[in-house]
C-alpha cells in the first residue's frame, strides 16, 4: 500500500484528536516547509523516518522512445 496525503491526514486527525480540517493544515505545512528547504538546496533529516535531498543529474545522452532519435539529456534536478 502506498502512504498518500489522505493516508497522513486521517492518522494526524486519529492519534492527535484534531477534526480534518486541522489535520489538513498540519500536514500541508509539514509538506510546505519540507518543499522549501528542499527547493533552498538544504537536505531535510527527520530522524527515525529519512533524509530527503535534491541531486543534480549531470547532462547526458539518451534517445526518444518513440522514435529512437538520439538526443542530449539536459542537467536537471530530482
Amino acid at each position: 500500500m502506498a502512504l498518500t496525503k489522505f493516508h497522513l491526514i486521517d492518522a494526524t486527525a486519529e492519534q492527535n484528536g484534531f477534526n480534518r480540517k486541522k489535520s489538513l493544515e498540519t500536514v500541508e505545512t509539514i509538506l510546505k516547509i519540507i518543499k522549501s528547504t528542499l527547493a533552498s538546496g538544504e537536505d531535510v533529516l527527520i530522524s527515525g523516518f529519512g533524509r530527503f535531498c535534491v541531486k543534480d543529474k549531470q547532462e547526458r545522452r539518451g534517445w526518444n522512445p518513440a522514435t529512437g532519435e538520439e538526443m542530449i539529456l539536459e542537467l536537471k534536478r530530482q
